[in-house]
């Protein structure tokens, strides 16, 4: 800990390479760590969001299942904020509208209850990945940020080396390794990100599939009271 903290550059803290750092190389240095810190807590939300909608699409789906009047399970939960229960009500919203008239086009129908539920799989999918592009944006642009801040204290280095007329490792050894750091938060930034968007967007790419297997599902169930209408 103190290693870490010790503001003498001979120790190559991170304390005492961000002080010792040019103001780019701070800037650099200080918007990879908010964009890392940002990161992070993206990253903590979706863990405990996405386990919640899998939790949320299981009990949904119990009670469905148990349910024997369709019309009293969707007012129990026409208010309820779940994708799944959209995505239900979304159904049975259009079903009303489809066969409301004396005479109704069976066929319309099924394809209107589809267009319905499918519109409301995708807009719930997109609501629940709204911050991924974030994950996807600092995975993607925070290596070269750092790198940028790599190559200015490499050029500082070199402009010591000018100024001093000396090139030993004194004289050099605090731009270079200020530069790495600038790399090396850049990359503490990044491959968080880039793992955490992956395994999310497979997260969410699973809950999509299982919210297109209930609609149809429901709209098999809807089919069959055509037929049988």
């Amino acid at each position: 800990m103190e290693a870490f903290v010790n503001t003498d550059a001979a120790t190559l803290s991170p304390v005492a390479l961000f002080l010792q750092a040019d103001w780019v190389v701070k800037a650099v240095m200080l918007g990879l760590l908010a964009a890392s810190i940002w990161t992070w807590a993206i990253i903590v939300s979706y863990r405990s969001r996405i386990a919640r909608a899998h939790k949320a699409i299981d009990t949904f789906e119990a009670e469905y299942r148990r349910a024997d009047d369709v019309d009293a399970f969707h007012r129990a939960h026409a208010d309820s904020d779940l994708a799944i229960a959209r995505v239900f009500s979304a159904g049975v919203a259009e079903w009303r509208r489809s066969t409301a008239g004396k005479h109704i086009d069976r066929d319309g129908t099924r394809e209107r209850l589809a267009t319905a539920m499918g519109a409301a799989v995708a807009s719930e999918i997109d609501r629940m990945g709204d911050r991924l592009n974030i994950l996807a944006t600092v995975g993607s642009v925070a290596p070269f940020v750092g790198l940028f801040g790599t190559v200015w204290g490499i050029m500082r280095s070199f402009s010591a080396i000018a100024q001093a007329q000396n090139s030993s490792l004194a004289v050099v050894a605090p731009g270079i390794a200020e530069a790495l750091f600038a790399t090396a938060i850049g990359l503490f930034a990044a491959i968080p990100a880039v793992i955490a968007y992956n395994r999310y967007s497979h997260g969410i790419n699973r809950i999509e599939a299982r919210l297109n297997r209930f609609a149809d599902s429901f709209h098999a169930t809807l089919s069959r009271q055509l037929e049988l209408g």
